[in-house]
């Protein structure tokens, strides 16, 4: 029997789990971890990329009983589009505000996806918009302007 790791959906999903997870909890290990009572800057990368891994883990020994293959093609338009979204949001959070640039990120994303409806995707804004400012404004009290408009 001819083990398909690569065509395997579960794996692939795994595999991407681990090498994130991997990837966080090394590029982590120089900072200092601390005490639980005094957690250092290295406590949460590296407590995140262990559960990934972990996670990944459970996900790839879950591939090799089911050996389900992928199905379908990589869709690279939406691939691209979604990379566009965080690109965008990224650059537009500091000159446009919060508000204005997770509605960008959102509505570029939304046409990424195979049914596109405004009404959906205003209604997603406004509530995923309302959940970022009660947690990062008001709730960690970020130094985010929720309206810059500075071009």
């Amino acid at each position: 029997m001819k083990l398909k790791l690569f065509g395997n959906r579960d794996a692939l999903a795994g595999l991407l789990f681990v090498s994130i997870g991997a990837f966080a909890f090394f590029a982590a290990r120089d900072y200092p971890v601390g005490t639980l009572g005094e957690m250092g800057r290295g406590s949460f990368p590296r407590a995140l990329g262990g559960l990934l891994m972990l996670i990944g883990g459970v996900v790839l020994l879950r591939a090799l009983r089911s050996l389900q293959p992928v199905q379908g093609r990589w869709d690279w338009g939406a691939l691209a589009l979604l990379t566009v979204a965080m690109l965008a949001f990224g650059a537009a959070i500091e000159r446009i505000g919060l508000v204005p640039a997770l509605a960008l990120l959102l509505g570029i994303a939304a046409l990424a996806g195979r049914e596109f409806r405004l009404v959906e995707v205003l209604v997603l804004t406004a509530v995923l918009n309302l959940g970022a400012v009660a947690v990062f404004i008001w709730g960690l009290q970020l130094p985010y302007a929720l309206f810059a408009w500075r071009f």
